[in-house]
């Protein structure tokens, strides 16, 4: 290995092509970049001091393994942003100054092909860049093709000198030999800050110049065959206090499939080390280390077919829309993404993949359904639920009275599913969090409303919840003693008084007496209008009045619906 300063003329040497990896990222800067990158070159000119841009890490290959035979081929493992900008800053002032025989003299090898060669990614438009003729904007969307425009449109041919800016811009070049670990180089740049996501870790990983077809069938064609399915992996959901892509989350469910299959033997003090989201990328390097004789093949395949079942599976666009009344997936989503309980993914995913039956599917899910919830109720914790989860595929619970057994069978407080008599006082004392609240009366909402109902059940998100009896009902209720006030500020949080409503009612309305609170005043929409057709809400707009005694009657039919559904 070398390592040492380098100019533009020392990287781009005339000689040597530079090949960006087939499964690296594409390329990413965008205008922010551009812009500090051209006031850099400004400031070189300007100064004809020595400018730092940055560290690039190239790997030497023999020059039988590429495309284009030149006498010198380096791989480049970090640098790509860089060296790609670049370049297109050089084409773009060449072109405005009409120099283009200087861009060739620069940046062409004797072979006609471009000292940098791109991946599958950007090969055509950054072609399209170096072969561009004139000094006009380039058409296309590509971020390639936007830092040549961005160039093109921005630079002051008199506030940059290509020769001072050849002479003084300055790289440290690490150079690998073939020989040395190219893998162990992509974890150093990660240990030393680089913004690399698990997803990207995990391609290098897997793949290199010996196993193309691999990539491509097992990576290419399952997470980035279009832009579609690459936006569908890069989504990003909260689970708990963090935002996770969805490759990310596949990654960590597929990894406890994995881990909890009983013929692989892991020790429990693997599987902790390997359940911390925290250490994805070292977990998949060390399980394949020890588990699978260090072969990755294995992973590979049954890592298609997973991934395949999760995009399938996984929605979180389901909260924007209505969902099935019967036991679902689509209900599985509304658990996972609107009522954050992502913890269920590997077991749903375990499921999805290897029970064969949709009616069994759909019968394990009521049965997760009825736990999530019964537990939600109760205001039963869920910190032992990771635990709980991947123990159901650690003994391969493919069927939903093996699942029953297994939840009756773990009697701990932290984990045990609550019993009708625990499910229906909630209805009547349980104070919620909000979010929880709203899930609950939406899933029950979906569940018993008719087939022919007269509105249309719209997607968990487009619903907020409603005190009947508002918070504030001190200036419009009546007055009550200090006592029987305490009562009623509790009594008013539990589910007999909650409402989920199309859209929040306006603060005159919220507080108001009952009368307006329900048809509403002027424009402002009362209940009437923003609860209208709710079975939840049966008979609850037809009253006169309402209070305590309304509240707990409600609260026991509410009870009555739930011990149905949730059985």
């Amino acid at each position: 290995m070398d390592a040492g300063k380098a100019t533009i003329s020392g990287v781009f040497n005339g000689s040597r092509l530079l090949e960006i990896p087939f499964y690296q990222r594409a390329y990413v800067w965008g205008e922010e970049q551009w812009e500090r990158f051209l006031g850099g070159m400004e400031f070189v000119t300007a100064s004809k001091r020595p400018y730092f841009l940055g560290s690039i890490i190239l790997k030497q290959e023999s020059s039988g393994n590429t495309w284009s035979e030149v006498s010198e081929v380096r791989t480049v493992i970090d640098g790509q942003q860089r060296l790609t900008t670049m370049i297109i800053f050089f084409k773009a002032l060449c072109a405005k100054i009409g120099a283009g025989k200087l861009f060739e003299r620069d940046f062409i090898l004797e072979t006609g092909d471009v000292a940098l060669s791109h991946g599958r990614y950007d090969r055509d438009d950054f072609k399209k860049v170096v072969d561009a003729k004139g000094s006009e904007p380039i058409d296309g969307s590509s971020a390639i093709i936007g830092a040549y425009n961005y160039f093109l449109k921005n630079i002051d041919s008199e506030q940059v000198d290509r020769n001072a800016i050849k002479s003084n811009v300055q790289f440290v070049c690490i150079d690998l030999t073939e020989g040395e670990d190219e893998q162990q180089i992509f974890d150093t740049i990660n240990s030393l800050g680089v913004c690399l996501t698990t997803a990207e870790l995990l391609k290098n990983y897997f793949f290199n110049h010996e196993n193309e077809q691999a990539f491509k069938e097992c990576w290419e064609d399952v997470f980035e065959p279009t832009a579609e399915k690459r936006e569908y992996w890069e989504q990003e959901v909260v689970t708990g206090r963090i935002k996770r892509t969805l490759v990310d989350l596949f990654f960590d469910a597929f990894l406890q499939i994995l881990v909890q299959n009983k013929e692989r033997g892991v020790t429990t003090e693997d599987k902790l080390f390997y359940s911390r989201t925290s250490n994805l990328f070292q977990s998949y390097k060390d399980f394949i280390a020890r588990y699978c004789d260090g072969s990755k093949d294995e992973v590979l395949g049954a890592m298609k077919a997973y991934a395949e079942v999760f995009e399938s599976t996984f929605d979180s666009t389901c909260c924007d829309r209505n969902v099935s009344s019967a036991p679902s997936a689509e209900r599985m989503n509304v658990l996972i993404f609107g009522l954050k309980n992502s913890t269920l993914i590997p077991y749903v995913l375990y499921v999805r993949k290897n029970v064969e039956s949709s009616d069994e599917q759909a019968k394990i899910f009521a049965t997760l359904e009825s736990y999530i919830v019964r537990r939600m109720l109760v205001r039963a914790t869920t910190k032992n639920y990771n635990r709980l989860f991947t123990s159901l595929i650690l003994n391969e619970a493919k069927d939903a009275a093996a699942l029953r057994t297994a939840l009756a069978a773990d009697a701990e407080a932290t984990t045990y599913m609550p019993s009708d008599p625990e499910v229906r006082a909630a209805f009547g004392e349980s104070c919620l969090y909000n979010l929880q609240s709203k899930g609950v009366l939406y899933l029950l909402e979906s569940a018993i409303r008719p087939s022919m109902s007269s509105t249309a059940l719209l997607g968990f998100n487009q619903y907020t919840l409603e005190h009947m009896m508002p918070k504030k009902w001190r200036n419009k209720w009546g007055a009550l003693d200090d006592e029987a006030a305490t009562r009623r500020d509790r009594k008013l949080l539990t589910f007999g008084n909650l409402a989920i409503v199309t859209h929040s009612l306006n603060a005159s309305i919220r507080d108001a007496e009952w009368a307006v609170k329900k048809q509403g005043k002027g424009y402002k929409d009362g209940l009437a209008l923003c609860a209208a057709g709710l079975a939840t809400m049966d008979g609850v707009l037809e009253k006169e009045s309402w209070g305590e005694e309304d509240i707990d009657e409600r609260a026991e039919w509410l009870a009555d619906k739930a011990l149905t559904v949730w059985s």
